[in-house]
């Protein structure tokens, strides 16, 4: 079954804030925009208010499916991670998430993400 190009999956939302590091952010930007776009998904960037605390610093990826809550699929940790470990880690959360009744959009591109890397 071929998927047609304007079904709409969901979308992948980055928070951030204004402490984290450039770099980290490139990097998380990177991999959410591959796998995005492998997946035909939105990309939305959510920055958080400025504050001192290090858990703002934090980058966090999250899957949103229509107007339900949105489902975290990954946090950097305040580290600094390659491109393909972010890849693999969302791989891995979003396809357990295929599974979930809830997620029946990421069950029709089950296929995509397995082949995903």
């Amino acid at each position: 079954m071929v998927k047609p190009l304007n079904i709409n999956c969901g979308k992948l939302l980055i928070y951030s804030s204004g402490n984290y590091e450039r770099k980290r952010l490139r990097s998380v930007s990177a991999a959410v925009r591959k796998m995005a776009k492998k997946l035909r998904l939105d990309v939305e960037v959510i920055k958080l208010k400025e504050t001192r605390d290090t858990f703002y610093a934090t980058l966090y990826i999250y899957f949103k499916d229509g107007n339900g809550e949105p489902i975290p699929l990954y946090c950097d940790k305040n580290q600094d991670p390659s491109v393909e470990s972010i890849c693999k880690a969302l791989r891995g959360m979003m396809f357990l998430l295929s599974f979930h009744p809830r997620y029946s959009a990421l069950k029709r591109i089950r296929r995509e993400i397995m082949k995903f890397s």
